[in-house]
């Protein structure tokens, strides 16, 4: 691989491969938005997928004038052991050479991590968790994701698996939960089986007949709806243990909350109300906050995989 002119310092572009857009931007070293343009996925196709992600970075070039660094956020990681694409539920990444093929095309170095990690980064950098040494993030959505930021750097682990909380089982499950509603990782009972946006829909509608996302049931909860108000102290709870394990495992200076379902402003209060109940520690005193870029996070991160300043 040739390589161009070195990217000016001042331009960092992210990515943002979702399974319908790909999100980019371009930002300064002040976190400063220049550009942001989004197009649709091209799914079942990695091809055009790799195009696009070409269209979209030469397009913010053009416009800017200059070459800039150049990160990637997708739903999945690359395995350390063969450098393919593992576990993104966009499945046409799977087993693809995604990293190297990106390299190829775009004729220089790239840095590509997992959505979750850069949403994780982004947060750590310049919103709720700067200024923390280390930070959790937890993205409820669709799915349930969590990432892991040192010092602004993701932290991927050994075997590129670090953060993967929402694939590890609810703890201190009652008998009511136990074993679990089978996960599309082929395991029960996972946190994300629990926690994410439409297993809270369904088990909503299946205890009550009503078909309401999480968003509706926390809102609803405010205003007193006795259902949704039971409904929201179990959700609640569950968070609640799912993080314990965290505290209690990597014990993060901030965790940081984002996707949908974090949108509730009750949620970071309640759930850190009850963490106590579940910590093994004579004290809880870690924050629990929504993301400050909502969901601008994703794609800021995948920016800022090429931090301001290098560390030493």
């Amino acid at each position: 691989m040739t390589s161009p002119a070195l990217p000016d310092d001042t331009l960092r572009i992210g990515i943002d491969l979702g399974g319908t857009k790909i999100e980019a931007v371009a930002i300064d070293p002040q976190g400063n938005v220049l550009l942001r343009p989004r197009i649709a996925t091209p799914r079942d196709n990695y091809v055009a997928t790799l195009d696009a992600i070409g269209s979209l970075v030469r397009q913010i070039e053009d416009q800017l004038g200059k070459t800039g660094s150049v990160g990637i956020g997708i739903p999945g990681a690359l395995s350390q052991h063969t450098g393919l694409v593992m576990n993104a539920n966009s499945v046409w990444l799977n087993g693809r050479p995604l990293h190297r093929d990106l390299q190829a095309r775009l004729d220089r170095p790239v840095r590509i991590a997992n959505d979750a990690n850069c949403f994780t980064v982004s947060e750590a950098v310049d919103g709720a968790g700067q200024g923390c040494a280390a930070v959790f993030g937890v993205i409820l959505g669709t799915g349930v994701g969590g990432g892991i930021a040192l010092h602004g750097l993701p932290h991927t682990g050994r075997n590129a698996g670090a953060g993967e909380w929402g694939h590890t089982p609810l703890p201190w499950q009652t008998s009511d939960e136990y074993p679990g509603r089978v996960c599309y990782c082929g395991r029960r009972g996972c946190i994300e089986t629990f926690l994410s946006g439409p297993a809270a829909s369904d088990e909503f509608f299946a205890k009550t007949g009503q078909r309401i996302a999480m968003s509706q049931i926390a809102s609803m909860a405010k205003e007193g709806d006795r259902a949704c108000v039971e409904y929201f102290a179990l959700y609640v709870n569950r968070l609640a243990r799912a993080l314990a394990v965290v505290i209690d495992v990597f014990d993060p200076d901030i965790i940081v909350l984002g996707g949908g379902v974090s949108n509730s402003p009750e949620l970071p209060n309640r759930v850190s109300q009850v963490l106590p109940d579940w910590c093994f520690c004579d004290g809880i005193d870690t924050p629990v906050v929504r993301a400050v870029h909502g969901d601008s996070s994703g794609v800021r991160g995948a920016a800022w995989l090429w931090p301001a300043v290098e560390p030493a």
